[in-house]
């Protein structure tokens, strides 16, 4: 595979809503909220993270507020990484350092990571199942592993088609992204999961519900927010 076949690149409008605040604060800072929720007991620090699909380097003030990291390494496979991250890398409070790779081969040493921060980026992913194994082999042992994702439902709906751009073949649902977690070797309990129906997850954005239609029980699930550990002892192996 090209190194070209390992990126898709976004519409004109997926990166204006990657800059928005609709994206900031409904999207990136409530999925932190929601997996800080669900993290291990306990304030410890994580003074190296991995933020995989760093994209414009909007989450760097956030991981830096909420983990108060000595180092976040930004990962990111647009070739205009530098351009896209910079001026967020620079204004952060913790040092940042970017590192353009793709995240199936993302060339860092083993065990160097205490958290790793996957957010809205897994389905952009074409070699999912090689990611994740790097994702465990270069976490630390009892690293976190932070993922938020869209899952198949919600990316093969219309309104993301006609705006988005997606590697489509490599779509999946809410179970099989957690069995891609789980076979990699991580620890994830289902008390650890979290599948949040969020307005602009729906195909109808929330509209329904707006005009008094309940949300429905019976539903394929639109995200995943799961936090999966690295467990004590964890074998490192390169897919």
């Amino acid at each position: 595979m090209t190194s070209s076949s390992f990126f898709v690149e976004e519409t004109r409008f997926g990166n204006w809503f990657l800059k928005s605040d609709t994206w900031k604060i409904h999207v990136l800072c409530r999925a932190l909220d929601d997996l800080q929720r669900l993290m291990p007991s306990g304030n410890r620090r994580y003074r190296r993270v991995l933020d995989v699909g760093c994209g414009f380097g909007h989450s760097f003030a956030q991981l830096a507020k909420r983990f108060s990291p000595d180092t976040i390494i930004g990962l990111d496979a647009d070739p205009g990484l530098i351009e896209r991250a910079g001026a967020a890398a620079t204004e952060c409070s913790s040092a940042v350092r970017l590192h353009s790779a793709n995240a199936s081969c993302m060339e860092l040493p083993d065990a160097e990571f205490d958290l790793v921060f996957c957010h809205q980026t897994f389905h952009h992913i074409i070699e999912q199942d090689a990611a994740m194994a790097e994702f465990f082999r270069i976490l630390k042992p009892g690293g976190i592993l932070l993922f938020a994702e869209s899952t198949r439902r919600y990316i093969h709906s219309l309104p993301i088609r006609l705006l988005f751009r997606h590697p489509m073949e490599v779509q999946k649902t809410a179970e099989e992204y957690l069995a891609i977690i789980r076979s990699a070797g991580f620890d994830l309990p289902d008390e650890r999961l979290s599948m949040p129906y969020l307005w602009w997850s729906r195909p109808d954005l929330g509209f329904l519900e707006w005009i008094g239609i309940p949300v429905p029980q019976n539903r394929e699930e639109t995200l995943l927010n799961a936090v999966a550990v690295k467990p004590a002892g964890g074998a490192q192996s390169r897919p």
